[in-house]
């Protein structure tokens, strides 16, 4: 062809992922929840990183976040309630080489998960946490939950809820080791992309909390945020949720935000009157458990063996 070296080799991948790829069962969620917009935008992420379904793991707890995995044509593990870390944990022990992902709710992760939730952000593990808070139990029909707002009236608070709720951000940022803390919004598709292509690409425990909409038992929670740009505050940074040319025109409030200073993330993850979105905290040289456990994979079934019974040997009487 005219312009080109005669020795030019077109580099052509012996296999390129589609979206289809990764489109698994037809979603079951109710039609304007917000749980779509995460789950479209996770299939992007798969997609431009051209990650392998066969090496891709999708585990969840229960809750309507928690059916992720089976809308994703990759591995899944559709665990118990609050129990997605524990599984994620051990899946990227034992397998380092996959790419591991963790969809859970607000009540799954911190209610009764809160115990391996804490303990998952010290392990610092390579793995992508998506928090999909509505601030209502949804699949359970209308319960309060741990990040519920104060007042919010449901079966369980029909006078409404008189204790002030759990900020994940917040939380999160409280943990030793903590290496990753971002915020978006369902309804904005190129912040939620591009906050969950950073959490991905970033090397430990990426925690995205997403303010997600549910539009039958929590829907005046965000209906305000949506159509009021007035209420959203964009953090921004060279460091930061890297957005795509123009995005940030669509935000009134924007704040530079360093994403190493902690303390100041601190602060911005405490504000009331705003949503703040972007990265609060990323780290990327801590300790990471699952590197420490790379020392033993790869032994022989003898090697194993033998291991074992020089253990047992100590113990011979």
């Amino acid at each position: 062809m005219f312009g080109l070296r005669p020795d030019a080799v077109l580099a052509v991948p012996e296999k390129y992922y589609t979206l289809s790829d990764y489109e698994g069962n037809i979603p079951r969620w109710c039609p304007g929840c917000g749980d779509h917009s995460v789950l479209t935008a996770a299939q992007k992420v798969c997609r431009e990183n051209q990650l392998a379904p066969e090496k891709t793991v999708f585990v969840s707890g229960i809750g309507c976040s928690s059916r992720f995995p089976h809308y994703m044509k990759t591995y899944g593990f559709h665990g118990l309630h609050g129990r997605a870390f524990p599984v994620a944990c051990g899946i990227k022990f034992r397998r380092p080489d996959l790419h591991v992902f963790v969809a859970t709710g607000d009540g799954d992760c911190c209610s009764i998960g809160t115990g391996h939730w804490i303990h998952a952000i010290r392990y610092n593990m390579d793995m992508t946490v998506m928090l999909l808070d509505n601030e209502i139990y949804g699949l359970t029909k209308d319960q309060t939950s741990p990040t519920s707002r104060k007042g919010t009236t449901s079966n369980t608070h029909p006078t409404g809820s008189v204790l002030p709720p759990i900020n994940p951000i917040i939380t999160t940022l409280g943990v030793a080791n903590v290496s990753f803390v971002a915020q978006t919004v369902d309804w904005n598709p190129a912040h939620l992309y591009a906050t969950l292509m950073a959490a991905y690409q970033h090397p430990g425990f990426s925690f995205v909390r997403i303010l997600q909409r549910c539009p039958h038992f929590s829907a005046e929670v965000y209906a305000d945020a949506v159509t009021d740009a007035n209420q959203t505050l964009l953090l921004n940074h060279e460091n930061g949720i890297e957005l795509p040319k123009g995005v940030e025109r669509m935000f009134k409030n924007t704040e530079e935000h360093d994403p190493a200073d902690i303390n100041k993330a601190r602060e911005f993850a405490g504000i009331q009157d705003m949503i703040p979105i972007g990265l609060f905290y990323q780290k990327k040289d801590n300790e990471r458990y699952d590197e420490y456990g790379r020392h033993n994979l790869g032994f022989s079934i003898e090697a194993k063996e033998a291991a074992l019974m020089n253990e047992f040997e100590k113990y011979a009487v």
